[in-house]
């Protein structure tokens, strides 16, 4: 394409370049939670050690390129060269040193970033339960004894810890701006501690596509002060919605673009109902709890258990 030819489009590039990145979202860039902070460290500190070799890479392609070009007859000709042990050293330790460094930082950081360990806090976390559903989120207050579809509010600056399940497909649980994202499977309980440095609300989202309603698989994750949150919670005990049995097997029903829903009660053992219901599938004996209200979730579904062997018999 010739510039001459047209130099209106070659004039308006770099505009349509910004348009292109104007719908970029930089929130992994800008967290408001330390664990997005240190994983943002740990990305730019990655990409700088790489850049160390991609830089002055891309830099003598373009120098080599202009000096050995055919028009530069003053360029050295050595057509019998064939080895120079400093390009060798700087070729080989120079990658070595960076990757040590890179395995090294990553190892550390990776470590201490473990989804499942517990954030170091003088301040009583706070626990909340996840449940991944078609097409929605269900989340339960084990402590507060309230659940919520699509919405979570919690103080800042005290940690969070998330159990997430799912009573359907797998799905991911991630909040962008304050970092970290884990798997939510059926009949598996997994783990993600968070912690808000700041008053804000958050976007949270599904990061692994889940059916037809995936797109509006979304909620808002509010962090307030302590006594916003109280307040909060007070707001929810007065909902006339409650999570029982009917409720339940309503909300598990595949649903799209789902608005906030508040149950002023939910029982305590909901979330360990849920992720015991998939357990003995394969011999088709769900298990059942003795403790009130675990037996109304914890059934398996679709399943006669009395065609199926006793417990100890051979198979």
């Amino acid at each position: 394409m010739s510039k001459k030819r047209y130099p209106r489009l070659f004039g308006i590039l770099p505009f349509l370049g910004m348009l292109l990145l104007s719908g970029c979202n930089w929130t992994l860039l800008d967290p408001k939670g330390q664990v997005g902070i240190e994983q943002k460290n740990l990305i730019l500190i990655a990409t700088g050690l790489m850049l160390l070799v991609v830089v002055p890479v891309i830099v003598m392609t373009l120098v080599f390129a202009w000096k050995y070009r055919a028009s530069n007859k003053s360029a050295t000709y050595t057509p019998d060269w064939s080895h120079s042990t400093k390009i060798e050293a700087a070729v080989w330790i120079i990658p070595i040193l960076i990757i040590t460094a890179l395995g090294y930082v990553t190892y550390k950081t990776t470590h201490s970033l473990d989804p499942y360990r517990p954030l170091d806090s003088d301040v009583k976390p706070i626990q909340i339960d996840v449940v991944a559903l078609d097409w929605k989120w269900l989340f339960i207050y084990p402590e507060q004894g309230i659940a919520t579809v699509n919405k979570i509010v919690f103080p800042a600056n005290t940690p969070v810890n998330f159990r997430v399940t799912s009573d359907a497909v797998m799905n991911s649980f991630f909040i962008p701006g304050l970092g970290g994202q884990i798997y939510a499977m059926a009949g598996m309980t997994t783990k993600l501690h968070l912690i808000a440095n700041e008053n804000g609300v958050f976007d949270g989202i599904s990061a692994n596509y889940s059916g037809a309603g995936f797109t509006g698989m979304k909620f808002k994750a509010t962090a307030t002060s302590q006594a916003d949150f109280e307040a909060w919670v007070s707001e929810v005990k007065q909902s006339p919605k409650t999570l029982n049995k009917a409720e339940y097997e309503a909300l598990i029903k595949p649903s799209e673009n789902n608005p906030v829903t508040l149950y002023s009660a939910a029982p305590a053992d909901t979330f360990q109902s849920i992720v015991d219901k998939y357990e003995g599938m394969n011999r088709g004996k769900p298990v059942v709890h003795e403790e009130a209200g675990s037996k109304d979730l914890a059934t398996t579904e679709g399943v006669d258990s009395s065609k199926q062997p006793a417990a100890g018999a051979e198979e």
